[in-house]
């Protein structure tokens, strides 16, 4: 079953056209002076996603697709490819944001391609790792592929095509010039490097580290091959598959599946899955020792990591990696409200910016948190009081997302009916303890005093069966 091929409209500026780079509320009237030119249909080759995955037992909660109710939506699996980029005219200012990153952090762009010889490509995931290395902390940003911004040499487009277009186009440093240049124009924030990894090498990482463990506190289920050598475009040939509620062992194949897949959710779900998955690559690095086995790392991942780090950069940074965990990242995604849904005049469906929220969210994203500093002085032991395993690691992760550093121990019993929070602290500030309970979102917590100046450990949480797991990251405060 192949998916019927889309027409694309390539809309052309008249000769020295003015510039039309303001990423904010463009005017919606229609281009005076363009050509139209018409791609045939059969010009655009529909390209399947890459999706190799191993064989394994169906998941207790999937669905094969021979049940009636099921369908699959194959423009979200397998969407066409069209090359190259398309690009309108819209009649607006040029307005550059300005710098809003110092000297003091080291900004990387991260993207995932679905990159293969011989075919036009996209690079859908793309996000921006803030870094204060002295400080231990990271500001992640999660850009949604649809942005509609200004790419510099190329007008109004959907940043996922900039890459391309800067390959394709000799743009000064290729793909990865073009991209910078166009994040530091739209949002402010210099790149410094670029790290572009496709399918295979991110598949590669993830199996090289052992998998990693992933809590998922909200159940996800999407379209999966119920074997990975069966044909993609049969659609007999695909189930629901369900992952969580819990802590889950993910090798590279269900690790690219579950950052990738999002046909049954969005590209803002898929920002925060992406997210998720990140934080945990770099927990398991730090806890595999992998940062002292950089050299050979380098060498073995040169071929399916495309950087423009060179190995003494990644060896000056090492010595850092020490000063960082979960707790010092903070998680922030390019969403509603900070975006708005719009049709281009050639019927594009598109994000477009809202100045005034994007820009105070991006401010807060790269300004040194204070507030993070103060709650890293806090540590929660957290404690599975209720019958449903994995929930202390849920909420350890829950936690972190909040800023506060976890330890995971044993309760004394596993049939707490409602949780509990023990204060160790000599002050007793109800101010701070409600942070905690209100990040646990725990309406009904029973609270301990016990004052204790020599405890390792500031709080005590014992979830009970009260607990509710799931949390969406981009609710919770930094």
């Amino acid at each position: 079953m192949e998916p019927a091929p889309l027409p694309f409209i390539l809309i052309t500026s008249a000769p020295n056209p003015s510039p039309t780079p303001t990423p904010f509320q463009p005017s919606l009237n229609t281009p005076t002076q363009a050509s139209v030119l018409s791609i045939p249909a059969d010009t655009v080759t529909p390209v399947p996603p890459t999706m190799i995955l191993p064989t394994e037992t169906p998941s207790p909660t999937s669905s094969p697709l021979s049940d009636s109710t099921a369908t699959v939506d194959f423009n979200q699996l397998f969407p066409t490819v069209a090359a190259p980029p398309i690009v309108e005219i819209v009649d607006v200012t040029p307005t550059a944001l300005p710098p809003l990153t110092d000297n003091e952090t080291i900004n990387f762009l991260l993207i995932g391609s679905d990159k293969r010889p011989g075919s036009s490509y996209r690079t859908d995931t793309l996000v921006i790792a803030i870094v204060w290395p002295k400080e231990g902390q990271v500001s992640l940003i999660s850009i949604p592929r649809d942005l509609w911004i200004y790419i510099p040499t190329v007008g109004m487009q959907r940043i996922n095509t900039a890459y391309q277009s800067g390959e394709i186009g000799g743009y000064v440093g290729g793909g990865p010039g073009l991209l910078k240049d166009t994040v530091t124009y739209n949002l402010g924030i210099r790149i410094d490097h670029t790290a572009m990894v496709e399918f295979d090498g991110f598949r590669r990482i993830v199996d090289t580290l052992g998998g990693i463990e992933v809590p998922v506190a909200c159940a996800y289920t999407d379209w999966r091959l119920i074997e990975p050598t069966l044909d993609i475009y049969d659609e007999n040939n695909w189930w629901l598959y369900t992952v969580g509620p819990g802590q889950v062992h993910m090798d590279g194949d269900l690790a690219l599946w579950y950052a990738r897949s999002r046909s049954k959710s969005s590209d803002f779900d898929r920002g925060r899955r992406q997210q998720e998955v990140l934080r945990y690559i770099f927990q398991k690095a730090l806890q595999t020792d992998t940062f002292s086995k950089i050299p050979q790392l380098y060498n073995d991942f040169s071929s399916t990591v495309i950087t423009d780090m060179s190995l003494a950069d990644m060896l000056l940074m090492s010595p850092y990696a020490v000063n960082f965990t979960n707790a010092n990242i903070r998680g922030y995604f390019i969403r509603p409200p900070y975006v708005s849904s719009w049709t281009t005049p050639a019927g594009a469906a598109v994000l477009l910016p809202n100045e005034a929220e994007l820009s105070q969210m991006l401010i807060e994203a790269t300004t040194l948190s204070t507030f993070a500093a103060q709650r890293e002085s806090v540590t929660v032991e957290v404690q599975n009081g209720s019958p449903t395993d994995t929930l202390d690691a849920l909420a350890a992760s829950r936690l972190n997302y909040a800023g506060y550093q976890t330890i995971i121990s044993n309760a004394d019993r596993r049939d707490y009916a409602n949780s509990v929070i023990v204060d160790f602290t000599p002050g007793q500030d109800p101010a701070q303890r409600e942070t905690i309970i209100t990040a646990l979102n725990l309406y009904s917590a029973n609270v301990i005093s016990l004052p204790d100046a020599n405890s390792t450990v500031q709080y005590r949480v014992v979830l009970g069966y009260d607990y509710e797991a799931c949390f969406q990251p981009q609710d919770l405060s930094h």
